[in-house]
């Protein structure tokens, strides 16, 4: 007996141990269920001639609308147009939110090394998701080279194949390229982005309809979570380039005959359709810190769901966005009080708009002494970009939190008077107004719910305060390193960068300029340098390249050696703060638009042609 008792103590000892231990690695993974994932870039081409996450900020604050008439090119409205929407064959508006500064054949396909014969096959939803994911690389102040062989996701959200209709109808067999299989598979989408970066995480591509792009929010945060990514590109693409599916929506009686999305408004009468892409970087909070990068905006949590049996296949279901909203807050660790701010899904139905107002109001009326919620939808601005309404309206949630502003709701007379009563305890934000006053950080929350019923919510909050790294003196002399796949393209680029720093850039220090070009741009073939002491000369440098003949502050465009100085790796702590200027001016259109002298190519018959 006494013999036994040395064993016993032991393995109670190992045992509690082992409990210990178990205890210790459930922590570690109930925290890494939910832990917080940092947006730290982010592009967009949108409605209203938006081309930046900045002009983005400019179209909300000053209350524009982009949508417009739709261009003769992609198909005659008149001819289709009527105001009985039962009429088959016929559309009931005229409007849509179209691309201004960029059209469908627009693709720089010598950039991303493809082929022409390649490019020409090539849906162009697919060339604008990669131009787009490109540019928010860019905005995040990642080269793109540096993402070769690393665990990045990709994941695309995509519903259209309008391309595809149109060569359908335009092309005889004989003349079938095998190149339409990846142009207008989806899944190419993501895979392509991926093989161009070398990327070797996750690549999806995802329809759920209208909710298609949040949805893949939440599946790239549980890739970073699960470690599967360790960044993540994440959005959507949609294009109008067929009258087919608008057609389809207007006989169904979704379109509004107005061309305008009056969300919450008592004239609701349906939506607009519209186009764009939008992309955001993602990675784990953790990391993002560790790494120096510019953070602006955290989710917290996120969740989906399906509507399962309700009236119809593609009537929305209150209880089932209720269930959504408190799933991620409970994801989150929130309480409805802590939310300030819901953009909406907000398609301006008649239908779908009351059920989403009364499902927010049971979730969130109930606020503890706290002001209303504040509700928005950036559909009344936009129209409905269906694939990509989702990430459009998550950009403009992380515009909001970070600029501590609600940009006010377009197309709102009077309210709805089909929701309960229990609406009058939310705001809806009619006029411009400041972020609620709160103790703690700003959030807010985006919602997409798919027309098959598949929903998505997902919660937002102000990026934590960053220290900036110690910073010496200014250089005597500020080095502008600008590349290019020719002379010509580095020639815009230093046109572009002239006009950037002598107006909305004016404010940014020359050196983090400097630093931005010489660390955190891509690597191209040929590139010049310009030296200047101060701004004035560093614009007027820019703006007179090419020069007839060289001034000493310039170096000719020539070839770049890989093992350029101004490219190798930098620390992380020489990535924050006022020394790094990624994202503060725009991203260089020589990487994606075709120069004066472009040869351009195209399919015989569909149309659409794609420069280079």
């Amino acid at each position: 007996m006494t013999a036994a008792t040395p064993d016993r103590r032991a393995i109670i000892t190992e045992a509690l141990h082992k409990i210990d231990d178990l205890t210790a690695r459930l922590a570690i993974a109930e925290q890494a269920s939910t832990e917080p994932i940092a947006v730290i870039g982010m592009g967009c081409r949108l409605p209203g001639a938006v081309n930046s996450p900045e002009q983005y900020w400019d179209l909300l604050c000053d209350g524009r609308s982009g949508i417009v008439g739709v261009p003769p090119e992609r198909w005659d409205a008149e001819a289709l147009f009527t105001e009985d929407h039962t009429i088959p064959g016929t559309i009931c508006n005229r409007e849509g939110g179209f691309l201004s500064d960029w059209q469908p054949d627009e693709f720089d396909a010598e950039f991303f090394a493809i082929p022409p014969r390649e490019a020409a096959a090539m849906d162009p939803q697919q060339r604008l998701f990669i131009e787009v994911a490109w540019e928010a690389l860019e905005n995040a102040g990642i080269p793109p080279h540096t993402l070769q062989g690393t665990q990045t996701g990709v994941f695309v959200g995509v519903t259209a194949y309008d391309y595809m209709l149109k060569m359908s109808g335009s092309v005889r067999p004989d003349e079938l390229d095998a190149y339409l299989l990846t142009g207008n598979s989806a899944n190419f989408a993501a895979g392509r982005t991926a093989y161009l970066l070398g990327a070797r995480g996750p690549a999806v591509v995802l329809d759920t309809a209208c909710s298609s792009s949040l949805v893949t929010i939440h599946l790239a945060c549980q890739s970073l979570r699960w470690r599967e990514s360790d960044t993540a590109l994440v959005g959507g693409t949609n294009l109008l380039l067929s009258p087919v599916a608008s057609i389809a929506c207007s006989r169904w009686g979704m379109l509004s005959p107005d061309g305008q999305c009056k969300t919450f408004d008592a004239g609701a009468n349906g939506y607009v359709r519209s186009e764009g892409a939008g992309v955001v970087v993602l990675k784990r909070l953790s990391d993002a810190q560790q790494d120096g990068n510019r953070i602006l905006a955290v989710i917290r949590g996120s969740a989906v769901n399906q509507d399962g049996a309700s009236s119809g296949v593609t009537v929305p279901n209150g209880p089932a966005q209720q269930a959504l909203l408190r799933q991620a807050l409970k994801v989150a660790r929130l309480t409805p009080a802590d939310i300030d701010y819901i953009e909406a899904h907000g398609t301006g139905t008649p239908l779908g708009d009351p059920i989403e107002l009364d499902s927010l109001s049971t979730v969130f009326g109930e606020r503890e002494g706290r002001a209303p919620l504040v509700l928005g939808a950036v559909k009344t601005n936009l129209g409905h970009l269906e694939a990509a309404a989702g990430i459009a309206g998550f950009m403009k949630t992380v515009l909001a939190v970070g600029h501590g502003r609600i940009p006010r709701n377009l197309n709102l007379t009077e309210l709805t008077p089909h929701a309960s009563q229990g609406v009058s305890r939310l705001r809806i934000a009619t006029e411009d107004m400041e972020w609620p006053s709160t103790e703690g950080p700003r959030r807010a929350g985006a919602s997409s719910f798919g027309v098959s019923g598949t929903n998505a919510h997902v919660v937002i909050e102000q990026a934590p305060d960053q220290v900036p790294a110690q910073q010496g003196p200014p250089p005597a002399v500020s080095t502008l390193v600008l590349s290019g796949k020719s002379a010509q393209r580095v020639a815009a680029t230093a046109s572009v960068l002239a006009d950037w720093m002598a107006g909305p850039g004016a404010a940014v220090p020359l050196a983090d300029v400097a630093h931005t070009l010489n660390h955190h741009r891509a690597r191209q073939p040929k590139f010049a340098t310009v030296a200047a002491v101060d701004r004035d000369q560093a614009v007027a440098g820019c703006a007179r390249w090419p020069p007839v003949s060289p001034p000493p502050a310039w170096s000719v465009a020539r070839t770049a050696p890989s093992d350029r100085a101004p490219y190798s790796s930098i620390r992380a702590a020489d990535r924050s703060g006022p020394g790094w200027a990624a994202g503060c001016w725009p991203t260089s259109p020589h990487s994606t638009r075709p120069s004066p002298n472009s040869s351009r190519f195209s399919l015989r018959r569909p149309g659409f042609r794609c420069a280079r």
